[in-house]
């Protein structure tokens, strides 16, 4: 008899730590950038749904921004499109956007969707395209990209309309052209996408879900793990080599996020199950929090 009390001890404490958690959280904004192995993991993507379901469930607004980069090279293959790199970027051509488009605004999203939905929760499928969600101009970055977009403004209406009515959104980034690419679809950066609409929209939190435990202080040693960065720390921390490679794009989109308004910005581990849940509603997180 004994293993099962302490066993149910432990599970009545964890549900009170979480208590004032919830209690801050009702009724606020979360933006989830969901991305890496959380979507092709089945077990990993369970358990990033059923987080993002219980965190609608206690009345907290969830956004749920998702990439899908092995799916859309994984049709590219199957279509028999070779990939085409400019100084190491991604070019996007028409015929690569159509399947972007075909992949991430279709069969990605709708699969999330219906998973939310199958977990208990209720979700309503976006683009960027809907209702002029998400507009970009073609990203200048010295090189003829393509259909690459950086974008330039959010129209957050078919967000808190959809949150309004419960509905858990699950955007995917794909942009409406304006400029020089009026009208036509354009690819965009999902972990931006997720900053810019974070801001547009005051959000509490902005959680970028990655492959790494956030930021170390030496990359070999996953115990050296930063809990707490304040953000003008973040110039010593890339100065100093701390923060390199592509983690440096990811804390600039935290960046963008606090800069907008949002309050604070994660960077966590989707290798680890539950890993939302462990950072939102312990005192002790799994990831690194910037402020």
């Amino acid at each position: 008899m004994k293993g099962p009390i302490i066993a149910n001890k432990d599970r009545a404490a964890v549900l009170v730590q979480a208590l004032p958690y919830i209690q801050n959280f009702m009724g606020k904004t979360i933006v989830v950038k969901y991305g890496g192995n959380a979507m092709i993991n089945e077990d990993l993507k369970s358990a990033v749904i059923q987080d993002v379901a219980l965190m609608s469930c206690v009345g907290i607004r969830v956004v749920l921004v998702h990439g899908g980069g092995p799916e859309i090279d994984a049709m590219l293959k199957k279509v028999g499109k070779e990939s085409k790199f400019v100084n190491g970027l991604r070019y996007t051509d028409e015929e690569t956007m159509e399947i972007v488009q075909m992949v991430l605004s279709g069969k990605v999203n709708k699969d999330i969707v219906a998973l939310v939905q199958r977990a208990g929760g209720k979700a309503l499928g976006l683009c960027g395209l809907d209702g002029g969600l998400l507009k970009g101009e073609k990203a200048k970055k010295g090189v003829d990209l393509g259909l690459v977009g950086e974008i330039t403004s959010v129209n957050i209406d078919p967000l808190t309309e959809a949150m309004d009515k419960g509905y858990v959104p699950v955007v995917a980034t794909v942009a409406l052209g304006v400029g020089d690419a009026e009208g036509e679809a354009l690819n965009v950066n999902a972990d931006t996408a997720a900053a810019k609409i974070a801001a547009a929209l005051g959000a509490e939190k902005m959680v970028l879900m990655t492959d790494v435990s956030g930021i170390l202080r030496d990359v070999q040693n996953p115990d050296s793990l930063i809990k707490e960065v304040k953000r003008h720390e973040l110039d010593s921390l890339v100065k100093d080599g701390i923060v390199s490679k592509g983690m440096i794009p990811k804390t600039e989109c935290c960046r963008t996020a606090l800069e907008g308004g949002v309050k604070k910005a994660h960077i966590i581990d989707g290798r680890v199950p539950h890993a939302l849940l462990v950072e939102l509603f312990t005192d002790e997180g799994i990831g690194t929090m910037i402020e």
